[in-house]
Parts: structure tokens; C-alpha cells; sequence
């Protein structure tokens, strides 16, 4: 960036700053102070400084100040997870509209998008950072979740002469490394922008305003975490998946199809399934099932072609089920100084969530979906011990959404899915009106 922009330099703490004056200018109601899309936006605000500090304690090798910023992490976590769970009973949802008009919005979100792809093809981050990036992504490799994805998240921050991570004993050649950089970067960019259009068109198709949908949009890009963190592969991707779950919400094979996908590469989606078994229930629950099972099998072939071995492949295949979320070593996070037997209650008490979600509220439209979503996605940061409280894309735009969404009482599964039959009918009927 700074070949194309003399002397080019935004740090971290300048364009938190700068992003949150942004995002209180142009969406903070100031004639509806104590309202409750002004709440949700200082609380989003208010994740910067622990993400601040603990980009400090990383550069600086502090791990008192990397455990400050964690604990602040999932203070803002609680408190949002709290909020969404209450959501489905805030029942008036008054529309309130961006302070910048829809022109604006677009302009604003089209210039972000194109300074986080500079900002990700240039990737310089401090020389202190760096060595701590490529430990912890070598790390990453014994999360839950589908190894052949983690190992791809590894070559992002890569540059040449640098030490690459081991490619895993396969059958299958994997590509050279100067290919894999590329291709990883490539497929960041293009989850990004599927984030940023997933969350317009929920606006303009199930929220009826295309206005909205550019307003949520541009608030997931102004927010510091996309700046910091929004070059980790294993972040963006599972939430461009999520998003485009509920993009085809009233196609219940696809949404199902694109959570399986999301389960299956980094695992705590598939705490979602027993809210859209409830979902659906009514209408679309074997489409719903069938999709879903599809993309796991779809994931387990290709994972099969990819290991070397049967014991490999046992292994990776335990991996993505989850088999690895109580490791005793390379604990990256908030749990690092804590026993593993700690978070046990906390894993139990997220498949409460889980399941309770599944039971309330008894009657789901899709606001309810959204924000019990965003609920069970923010909720699992407290379960993961790889850098547990960062991996805000998962629920972000869900929680934006949510933030953002009207009343959607009329939604619900009887009313707005698809019927297996309908789609073709109608296809039918153009021909035969043409």
C-alpha cells in the first residue's frame, strides 16, 4: 500500500477510532437517545479495546495484557449474548434509518472494500506480529473443524523466504506454495464480498429495503474487527456461508446444504441444527435434513480422497466432529491459564443453549432464526480454545442484522417456504404464458 500511497499508514488504534466516530456519525439516533439500535451500537463499539489490547499483548509478548483484552472480549459477549436472547420478545421494532443516504452508504462501503483487498494483497503487519501469527495459524491446524481448511489458513500472512507450514501426508498432491498463497487470498476476498452482498440482499428481499440492507452492510465493514481480523481465512469464510444460509432461508436444502458446509469447516455451526430442525418443522424439515447431511458427506469424501492414510483420515474425520475441543497443549486464548476441566461447564451450558433455542421461542420466524443465530454462534467463542472471543465473524453480521432487522412475525416456515413442487409450477406457467 505504501508504493501506491506515499507514506501510507492506518494502525489498528487509529482506525478504531476513526471507524467509531464513523459509525456513531452515521448511525446513532440523536433525536432517540435511549433507543435500542443506539445500544446495539455503542455495545459493537465497545468491542474495540479488548481487540485493541489484545493486538498490543500480541506485538508486545505481554500475556497479561493479551488476558485483559480476552476477558474484555467476553464481557461484550455476555452482555450481546444476553441481548440476542431476549430479542424474539421486543416485539415494536420502529424503522430508524441511517443518518448518510443510500448513495452515500454505497460509496462509503465500496471504498472499505477496496482498501481491505489492498490492505490484504500488501499484508504487513508488524515484524513482532508476524512470527506470532505464523505460530499461532500452525496452532490452528488442531482446532475442531476440517484440517485441509485450517491447513489453507496458514499460508495467508506468507511471504517468500518465509517458513512454511508442513503439508500434510496425503495421496492427493497439493499445490505448490507460491500457488496456495495466491488462491487462499483469492478465496478471502471473494468471502468478503459474499458477507457484504449476503447482508444487502437479506435487506432488500426479506427486510424490503434496500436502504437497510446497505446501512447493516457498511456497519460489518466500519467495524475495527474487519480492519484487524478480516484476513483470517478461518473467519470469513464460515460467516459467508452462515449469511447465505439465511439469504436462502426459504429453500430449506440450500440453507441446510450451506450449514452443513459451515459445520463441517470449523465445527460449532452444527450447534445450529436443532434451531432449524425447529424451524422448519412445520414445512421443509426433510429438505432441511437432507441438505444438510449432503454437504457432510460431500466434506468426508473429499476428505477421504485427501488423507494418506486410514489412520489420517480417522483422525482428520475426528477432528471435524469436534474430537480435539479439549486439548491439553497449543491452548491459544483466554483458556490458556486455566485447567481444561474449566470448560466443561461451559460447553455444557452452550448445548443447553443449544438446545433450549430449539424449544423457544415455540413459534420461529425468521427475525427469530436471525437473532437465536447470532446467539449460539457468539456463545461458542466462550467454548473454543484457539483464540476463543476473536472469531467475530462468525456472528457479526447475523448480530448486525438482528440489530437492524423489522418486524418479521409473518415469517415463519408455513408462510414463506418453498414448496418442493412451487418453484417448477411456476417455471411451468411462464413457458406457457410465453
Amino acid at each position: 500500500m505504501q508504493d501506491i500511497l506515499f507514506e501510507y499508514e492506518l494502525n489498528p488504534t487509529t482506525w478504531a477510532y476513526l471507524s467509531a466516530l464513523l459509525a456513531i456519525g452515521i448511525y446513532f439516533k440523536f433525536n432517540r437517545v435511549f433507543s435500542l439500535r443506539n445500544l446495539d451500537l455503542l455495545g459493537l463499539v465497545f468491542f474495540s479495546p479488548g481487540l485493541l489490547v489484545v493486538f498490543h499483548g500480541m506485538v508486545t509478548g505481554s500475556e497479561s495484557l493479551v488476558k485483559v483484552g480476552y476477558s474484555w472480549l467476553f464481557s461484550m459477549g455476555a452482555f450481546f449474548v444476553i441481548r440476542l436472547f431476549l430479542d424474539p420478545l421486543l416485539v415494536r421494532r420502529p424503522k430508524l434509518d441511517p443518518n448518510l443516504t443510500a448513495d452515500g452508504l454505497t460509496f462509503t462501503g465500496i471504498a472499505i472494500l477496496v482498501f481491505l483487498a489492498a490492505n490484504l494483497v500488501s499484508n504487513q503487519p508488524p515484524r513482532r506480529l508476524e512470527h506470532v501469527l505464523a505460530q499461532d495459524q500452525a496452532w490452528g491446524l488442531t482446532s475442531p473443524g476440517y484440517r485441509p481448511f485450517h491447513y489453507l489458513a496458514s499460508f495467508v500472512n506468507l511471504r517468500p523466504g518465509d517458513d512454511a507450514p508442513r503439508q500434510p501426508k496425503t495421496d492427493w498432491p497439493y499445490p505448490p506454495i507460491h500457488v496456495q498463497v495466491p488462491i487462499a487470498r483469492g478465496v478471502i476476498m471473494a468471502a468478503q464480498f459474499a458477507v457484504v452482498l449476503g447482508v444487502i440482499l437479506i435487506g432488500y428481499y426479506h427486510f424490503e429495503s434496500l436502504h437497510t440492507g446497505m446501512a447493516a452492510a457498511v456497519l460489518y465493514l466500519l467495524l475495527p474487527y474487519v480492519g484487524q481480523m478480516g484476513g483470517r481465512i478461518d473467519h470469513v469464510v464460515p460467516a459467508a456461508l452462515l449469511v447465505w444460509a439465511m439469504v436462502a432461508y426459504r429453500r430449506p436444502m440450500v440453507f441446510g446444504f450451506l450449514l452443513g458446509l459451515a459445520g463441517g469447516l470449523v465445527f460449532y455451526p452444527l450447534g445450529l441444527l436443532p434451531l432449524g430442525c425447529s424451524f422448519y418443522w412445520q414445512r421443509g424439515f426433510r429438505r432441511y435434513i437432507a441438505g444438510t447431511l449432503l454437504a457432510i458427506v460431500l466434506l468426508i469424501v473429499f476428505l477421504a480422497v485427501l488423507a494418506g492414510s486410514r489412520e489420517s483420515f480417522l483422525a482428520q474425520l475426528g477432528q471435524m466432529f469436534g474430537t480435539t475441543l479439549f486439548p491439553r497443549d497449543n491452548i491459544v486464548g483466554f483458556w490458556q491459564a486455566y485447567r481444561p476441566a474449566y470448560r466443561i461447564p461451559v460447553l455444557a451450558l452452550f448445548l443447553v443453549l443449544c438446545g433450549s433455542l430449539a424449544l423457544w421461542p415455540a413459534q420461529k420466524n425468521f427475525g427469530t432464526l436471525l437473532s437465536c443465530s447470532a446467539t449460539i454462534m457468539l456463545a461458542s467463542q466462550f467454548c473454543h480454545t484457539f483464540e476463543g472471543g476473536l472469531y467475530m465473524a462468525w456472528y457479526l453480521p447475523l448480530l448486525v442484522l438482528t440489530s437492524f432487522r423489522p418486524n418479521l412475525e409473518d415469517r415463519v416456515a408455513l408462510n414463506t417456504v418453498i414448496e418442493r413442487h412451487a418453484a417448477w409450477v411456476h417455471r411451468l406457467e411462464q413457458r406457457l404464458r410465453r
